[in-house]
């Protein structure tokens, strides 16, 4: 979709205060849902207008560091039924990927498909709901310790999924903002799809991947079980995103990408958030 050869150093693959802000986004919600699933543009601080009827939002948690801005609101308790989802093939080769999210306090991921240079696929999922139990633990304790560590899955039908971890700072009494950043150097995230430890903990053949499961891939379509072997495993060299999926429960301003990146590098001014006095 996106041409090398066109693609500047910068690249926004969506934004909230565009004229069409999912010009390039397909929406799925639960229809067995009405009241709960939704995704809707509003005003960040003020959170209007309210979502058509039978919608309610979740209401946000109350901070003096909202936005002035049109964000992209998406709720739903079933986190797999709700997303947006670019086109399958977007072909951006730009290494640093960035998005900027609001914690709404409940469980969210964040789905992107990388392509290496054999062209073989792996989804990277970020989520907030990925926990593992410590294996080294006495089975006498009566809640095992929760770690959260990655874990690869695979499977016989569907690109391998590398689930990372994810947490949003912790609550405070005067948070900065309930809005975070995020910069995701997507090479760097090619080899673990290949990675000898995650293949030995984790990495059989999946019947299912938690929460999200049955959402896989750009298609949407079940990744589950099935006979013999697995998909080819990415390694080496990152060549492209293929896709980018956003699920519930979250507020969106911007995704974009760049050439460069890192701690020291500075957001372009016109991508900065500017909250209301």
């Amino acid at each position: 979709m996106f041409f090398p050869s066109l693609q500047t150093s910068t690249l926004s693959l969506f934004s909230s205060t565009n004229s069409v802000p999912l010009q390039l986004f397909t929406k799925h919600t639960d229809p067995s849902l009405p009241e709960d699933s939704c995704i809707h543009l509003l005003h960040d601080a003020s959170s209007h207008p309210a979502p058509p009827p039978p919608a309610h939002l979740i209401p946000p948690l109350k901070t003096d560091y909202a936005l002035d801005q049109t964000v992209l609101h998406i709720q739903s308790p079933t986190i797999h039924t709700t997303f947006i989802q670019s086109p399958p093939e977007l072909g951006i080769v730009l290494p640093w990927m960035h998005v900027q999210v609001r914690n709404l306090h409940k469980e969210w991921a964040l789905e992107v498909g990388l392509v290496d240079q054999s062209a073989r696929m792996g989804i990277l999922r970020l989520s907030t709901f990925q926990v593992r139990v410590m294996s080294f633990l006495p089975p006498s304790f009566l809640t095992p310790k929760l770690q959260k560590s990655p874990r690869l899955s695979i499977s016989p039908t569907a690109p391998p999924l590398l689930h990372i971890p994810l947490s949003f700072p912790a609550p405070s009494t005067r948070p900065l903002t309930p809005w975070s950043t995020l910069a995701l150097h997507l090479p760097s995230y090619i080899p673990y799809f290949s990675s000898a430890k995650l293949l030995r903990d984790g990495g059989g053949v999946r019947s299912g991947d938690g929460v999200c499961s049955g959402d896989r891939g750009g298609d949407g379509d079940g990744g589950e079980g099935g006979g013999g072997g697995v998909s080819a495993l990415p390694g080496g060299t990152y060549a492209h995103v293929a896709y980018v999926r956003v699920y519930a429960t979250c507020r969106l301003r911007r995704i974009w990408f760049t050439q460069a990146g890192g701690p020291r590098q500075r957001v372009p001014w016109e991508f900065e958030l500017y909250g209301c006095e």
